[in-house]
């Protein structure tokens, strides 16, 4: 796949790489901007404005207190009226059932999972708009009045070095079964094939995720994921022409399908730099960086 760049349809305007002192004007009130992060580690930076944050995981460096805390704090400054989040790998105690078992590989003593859960998902930050999902759908309007958007979040990915929220592949189709048909989709892991190539030419993305957002009468608009850093980017993916009802009969009377494109716009936001790009002129490129920087998707709101 070459690589990623920014793009534009009839209903999504794409920016991977932009001017933060000067970002692209905010195509107005008939569209969403979404500003997708994901792989942020407790790292914190500059974040342009939008409607919707979606960060997709990786919240923390190993899931401690304190890192949640700082990410949750910075999460919380900015100023998008909805920020919808969801863990990755490396949040390890909000895997509560691996983190018992395993804890020991990573942390010098055991954290409390319902503690560092309660830091994401909590009352106060319902309140400012920062909603934590996993394995769960959430709706929601940016303004009242305004279109209400579905979003699923999942925390898992294939089985990536013994960390939290692995799966086999034998476990992955019941996994990705779950994940119904909504605007917005954000997963940790890609799915396979698709902005998931790793430093040694893996394609690490989910085979059966992928399947199973193949045969969904309405694919997601916009798919958020992260996971595999060096695959920052994003791409318009086309879907085989999904069949959906008739609404009129043949001559046999009875009713045949009708086959409409659909598409989606997938978006790695991974803001760690990892790889050969994660230098220029051999300094290393701090995360959110260049190359790295936040994903801006402007949705139109019609987009079906």
């Amino acid at each position: 796949m070459s690589s990623p760049e920014d793009f534009h349809t009839a209903s999504s305007k794409v920016y991977i790489s932009y001017d933060p002192a000067n970002l692209p004007a905010h195509p107005g009130e008939n569209w969403t901007r979404f500003v997708c992060i994901s792989d942020t580690h407790s790292h914190t930076f500059i974040v342009p404005s939008g409607d919707v944050l979606l960060h997709s995981g990786d919240l923390s460096r190993l899931g401690r207190e304190d890192e949640m805390r700082v990410t949750v704090e910075w999460l919380r400054s900015l100023e998008h009226p909805v920020k919808i989040i969801i863990a990755g790998n490396h949040d390890l105690p909000l895997h509560r059932e691996w983190y018992e078992r395993s804890y020991y590989r990573f942390h010098d003593k055991k954290r409390s999972p319902s503690e560092v859960r309660n830091l994401v998902d909590n009352k106060e930050n319902r309140n400012r708009g920062l909603i934590y999902l996993q394995d769960e759908k959430y709706t929601f309007r940016t303004k009242e009045g305004g279109r209400e958007w579905s979003v699923y979040g999942s925390p898992w990915q294939p089985y990536y070095g013994g960390w939290a929220f692995n799966y086999l592949p034998e476990e992955a189709p019941a996994r990705v079964a779950a994940i119904p048909e909504v605007d917005i989709l954000l997963t940790h892991g890609p799915p396979h094939n698709i902005l998931d190539t790793t430093l040694t030419k893996v394609h690490a993305g989910c085979p059966a995720l992928l399947a199973h957002l193949s045969e969904m009468k309405r694919p997601p608009l916009l798919h958020v994921f992260g996971h595999i850093h060096e695959a920052h980017g994003a791409v318009r993916h086309r879907w085989l022409q999904a069949k959906v009802e008739s609404s009129s009969s043949n001559a046999e009377g009875t009713i045949p399908p009708t086959f409409v494109p659909r598409e989606t716009i997938m978006v790695n936001a991974a803001n760690q730099p990892l790889g050969h790009q994660a230098f220029v002129g051999g300094q290393r490129i701090p995360c959110g960086g260049p190359g790295f920087q936040p994903v801006i998707v402007d949705l139109l709101n019609s987009a079906m």
